[in-house]
């Protein structure tokens, strides 16, 4: 069992930044993939971006890229997502997520995360 906890949620105007954590404990596994996700209400959860914990190796979609980053410090066991130029379309829970594939998906992840709240007023 593989246990994640996020933190860094919150509220924030257009243009802002915030700083998602995952710290993951329990049997993790360094040739996991970790990633975040993000559902809002009345929607299905949806991949935001993905990183393998061994390589470093990262995936975004196309509506994030240039603007989140996401990185890991192995040391800590943590995954992190740094979202910068949010806008009030990001607004979302935000997921973490472990799993076995790269680029994770909501289908193959095993481990969920309970979900942070991200607000972008306008």
């Amino acid at each position: 069992q593989v246990l994640l906890v996020e933190s860094g949620g919150g509220l924030v105007q257009t243009g802002g930044s915030l700083r998602l954590s995952c710290a993951a404990s329990g049997r993790t596994n360094s040739g996991y993939v970790m990633a975040w996700f993000r559902q809002v209400p009345g929607k299905e959860r949806k991949a935001v971006a993905s990183i393998s914990w061994s390589e470093g190796r990262t995936y975004y979609v196309d509506s994030v890229k240039g603007r989140f980053t996401i990185s890991r410090d192995v040391a800590k066991n943590t995954v992190f997502l740094q979202m910068d130029s949010l806008k009030p379309e990001d607004t979302a829970v935000y997921y973490c997520a472990a799993g076995p594939y790269f680029p994770l998906s909501s289908g193959t992840a095993r481990y969920w995360g309970q979900g942070t709240q991200v607000t972008v007023s306008a």
